[in-house]
């Protein structure tokens, strides 16, 4: 299996270089140069498989010949066998077609853990063969931050700088990352928003004053092998809801599209996705850009489910390529516009190529409402990310007949104020947890620009 760049320029990687690259050198996102295929009779083999085995299923033709079949269990087995319920990825029934994936029950409590915990075993995998090591830097509205640092810390060949936007995490996603006191672990708090912080983690990748020092990798969704990871848990679900003979659809509380895009994956390869459900916020940019064509940056707007606080998607991208005929070209100067004009626009014929997706918008009291309906209808609390979901499935026009599932990508205790606020409940932390309100916290407080980003990661990086 080789990669190539969704802007063409970039040397074909094969499943190894990908993932320890993390973005292309030319700017793009690495994706499959051609998918692979499951039969109907192939997906209807993988019932009943445990989560573990499934996932190497899944994954394997995307790996090629970088691991073994036998080695790929033995890691996915490792990455799943610290999730705290045996089915890894449970399924809760609503009503009589609402469902709820749920996606938190790693170690950090978000959908994040599904796909870092296998990412981390492979960086080990990967560098160890050539005796190398890697510097990541990554962004973070959440949860991401705190799944790569539980995911990395203490490996001797990695270390991590992690930035987020100070004051607009909340106090549980804040903690997880910043006492944890593994000497590869850098946390750092900027001035701004997810959508610098993100701008600067690209922008790093492209500078030579540290990538001649460093090796950079990604662990954001941009890293190929995350999204890759991300696609068993469509398969996981469909299969026990009936397919390959039967039709799902899946909303899905989204920022960055990279969620959205590994069900969109699941698809291409096979399985029977009947709809994918793209909910955001009021950070809406997806929802314009699917609806009306408007794929055009706003201000950020913080709000009480702040993963999803994002005004540049950037597995958009992926889609893009993907819909337009897979030329680099093409897409590499739309992308170069995007980013110098902060817009684009959909064509009406663009638009159909993606009637595939679905897109609702939930604001606050929207949101709030779906946690109630949920707890009030079905004894279920979920988190503010999850209720957009669930609005999405609820208000969106998918066959009766087909079950509709919604990503529950957050423990509700990690948004306890927002949840109480909804529903008048306050969500215990997880024992598992531990007492992370009594560790001490360790964190740098930097201006939001590249240039102090820069070089404090080149003050501090072991060299």
């Amino acid at each position: 299996m080789k990669y190539v760049s969704t802007r063409g320029s970039a040397p074909s990687l094969d499943f190894a270089g990908v993932t320890l690259a993390g973005l292309a050198s030319d700017g793009g996102l690495y994706v499959p140069a051609q998918w692979p295929r499951f039969t109907h009779d192939e997906i209807a083999a993988m019932r009943g498989l445990p989560y573990s085995e499934l996932a190497a299923r899944v994954m394997q033709p995307f790996v090629g010949d970088c691991l073994t079949p036998e080695r790929l269990r033995e890691l996915t087995a490792k990455a799943y066998g610290r999730f705290a319920h045996a089915a890894v990825t449970p399924l809760t029934q609503l009503d009589e077609r609402q469902w709820l994936l749920e996606l938190f029950h790693g170690p950090t409590l978000a959908f994040k853990d599904v796909a870092l915990q296998l990412l981390g075993l492979l960086f080990e995998e990967f560098l160890a063969r050539e005796d190398g090591s890697l510097t990541i830097v990554g962004a973070t509205s959440g949860d991401t931050g705190s799944a790569a640092i539980d995911a990395v810390a203490g490996l001797d060949r990695v270390e991590i700088f992690m930035l987020h936007p100070k004051g607009r995490v909340s106090d549980v996603q804040r903690r997880q990352m910043t006492t944890v006191r593994a000497p590869n672990v850098h946390n750092i708090a900027i001035d701004g928003s997810f959508d610098d912080a993100q701008a600067m983690v690209k922008r790093i990748f492209a500078d030579r004053d540290v990538t001649d020092t460093h090796r950079i990798g990604a662990v954001n969704s941009i890293n190929w092998a995350r999204l890759m990871a991300q696609v068993v848990y469509y398969f996981w679900s469909a299969l026990r809801l009936g397919a390959p003979a039967r039709q799902v659809a899946f909303s899905v509380p989204t920022g960055n599209f990279g969620d959205v895009f590994a069900g969109y994956v699941a698809a291409r390869v096979g399985l029977p996705v009947e709809r994918l459900i793209v909910a955001t916020n009021v950070n809406d940019i997806l929802h314009r850009a699917l609806s009306r064509g408007d794929y055009s940056v706003g201000n950020v707007t913080p709000t009480a489910a702040p993963s999803m606080d994002i005004q540049v998607s950037s597995n958009f991208e992926r889609l893009l390529f993907d819909l337009e005929g897979r030329d680099g070209s093409v897409t590499g100067a739309r992308m170069k516009w995007f980013e110098q004009m902060g817009k684009m626009v959909l064509s009406s014929d663009l638009r159909k190529k993606a009637a595939f997706f679905a897109s609702v918008r939930a604001d606050a009291d929207e949101m709030a409402g779906a946690m109630r309906w949920a707890n009030e209808n079905c004894g279920q609390i979920i988190d503010p990310h999850t209720a957009i979901g669930l609005h999405g499935a609820l208000h969106s026009e998918i066959p009766a007949d087909v079950p509709v599932v919604t990503l529950a990508t957050a423990h509700p205790a990690k948004f306890r104020d927002a949840v109480e606020q909804a529903t008048g409940v306050r969500p215990s932390l997880p024992a598992r947890v531990g007492s992370l309100f009594d560790r001490e916290e360790r964190l740098e407080t930097l201006p939001g620009t590249y240039d102090a980003i820069r070089d404090h990661v080149l003050a501090t990086a072991a060299r």
